[in-house]
């Protein structure tokens, strides 16, 4: 199943004797429960193949639900909750339904203290009535809940998993775009499901932090490299210029995405890529790093020239080698359509290649070269004595 895509299933009915049975689609308002079952609102959730049914007595404060959902896997379970202080995960009274050892369906109550503590109990709202089955690869979860007087709308938190721990405990769920997003409010009286604001404000600041990153350490970064590397030997000096005006893009470029990093960090508590990030930091040091060597560069005769020339060329490739492995560990938390990753997969073979038929060009021109013309030493910077440069070889 692609992101931001539903599963086709086939509809229609089953029925079993003392338990009551789903037929459904992709629209809750085709998905009907047996024992006659009624509920006055449904609403097709926007992530997870989800959906969720339910009535309110406004006289009583009964919630009364069936919330519906496909596991990750067969053997996983399903997540439905309220939270009554935020918008979040933290905090959220769930209801979570799960096979269990023996196989059969079962429905409990957890509080959701924070992403790694997950508490059984009773939940501060009094449930009743939790049931829960599972029928032709969805699960659905059961129950009735005492809200607060006066309570108008509230702050619903969904969830899929693929692991339960012993049959007893449900295990972690990933934590992909829809995993994120799948939150929202649910207005009582209104009967309606209101997206989150602003997690789709997140997932697009996570959108535009990847296009960013690519487009400055996974693009702009190599092919400056290989300005530097090659051009010199068919346009000197202006591939001086080209390579500063390319990097210092790049390094601007990076500084938005490294910015919008740091926004996601605070919208996201809780939420680690710890790899991701780690990498991220180096990068972005060894590329602050980088950009005052065009302070410090020394004039060529210059005793330290050579000193800079070999802390010049290993930061740079420090910072290209540490920005493509950033960009695929970026695209696997993305996880956007597999032709991105493809593309920028064919984008560094096709450079890769033209780095390897420059380099042979530039060598086959030095070693044409008459022995009284060539410059045995490292390349400074600057002009050989017969206006070409010659390849770097550090």
């Amino acid at each position: 199943m692609g992101l931001y895509q539903t599963c086709c299933v086939i509809l229609y009915f089953m029925f079993l004797i003392l338990k009551p049975e789903l037929s459904y689609s992709m629209s809750c308002t085709s998905q009907k429960f047996t024992k006659n079952i009624l509920y006055e609102h449904c609403n097709d959730l926007p992530h997870l193949n989800s959906y969720i049914h339910w009535n309110y007595n406004s006289k009583d404060f009964t919630f009364n639900l069936a919330f519906v959902a496909t596991p990750t896997k067969p053997d996983g379970w399903i997540a439905w909750g309220i939270n009554p202080n935020a918008t979040g995960m933290v905090g959220t009274q769930a209801l979570i339904a799960f096979k269990q050892s023996n196989g059969s369906i079962v429905a409990k109550t957890f509080k959701l203290n924070s992403y790694k503590s997950i508490v059984p109990g009773e939940l501060a709202y009094r449930v009743t009535n939790v049931e829960a089955m599972y029928s032709n690869g969805m699960m659905v979860i059961f129950a009735s809940v005492k809200l607060p007087e006066g309570m108008t709308e509230l702050n619903q938190v969904w969830q899929v998993g693929s692991s339960v721990l012993n049959g007893t405990f449900p295990g972690i769920h990933d934590f992909q775009p829809e995993n994120l997003n799948s939150k929202g409010k649910l207005d009582l009286m209104k009967g309606k499901s209101i997206s989150n604001g602003s997690e789709d404000s997140r997932l697009k600041n996570r959108n535009i932090h990847g296009i960013l990153n690519v487009v400055s350490w996974g693009i702009l970064f190599p092919i400056g490299i290989m300005i530097a590397r090659y051009l010199r030997t068919f346009a000197d000096p202006v591939w001086f210029y080209v390579h500063v005006a390319c990097q210092l893009s790049s390094y601007t470029i990076g500084v938005a995405g490294w910015a919008t990093g740091l926004k996601l960090g605070n919208q996201s508590k809780g939420i680690e890529y710890t790899s991701h990030r780690d990498f991220g930091i180096a990068l972005f040091s060894l590329a602050t790093l980088q950009v005052f060597a065009l302070f410090l560069r020394p004039k060529k005769d210059h005793k330290y020239r050579f000193y800079w020339n070999m802390y010049h060329h290993g930061v740079g490739y420090g910072v290209l080698v540490l920005g493509i492995i950033n960009v695929f560990k970026g695209l696997e938390i993305l996880q956007p359509e597999s032709k991105w990753k493809l593309a920028y997969i064919i984008f560094l073979s096709i450079l890769g290649g033209i780095a390897l038929i420059l380099e042979a060009i530039t060598w086959t021109i030095v070693l044409k070269k008459k022995p009284g013309k060539s410059n045995n030493k490292l390349y400074d910077g600057q002009n050989g004595s017969n206006g070409r440069q010659q390849p770097l070889t550090s």
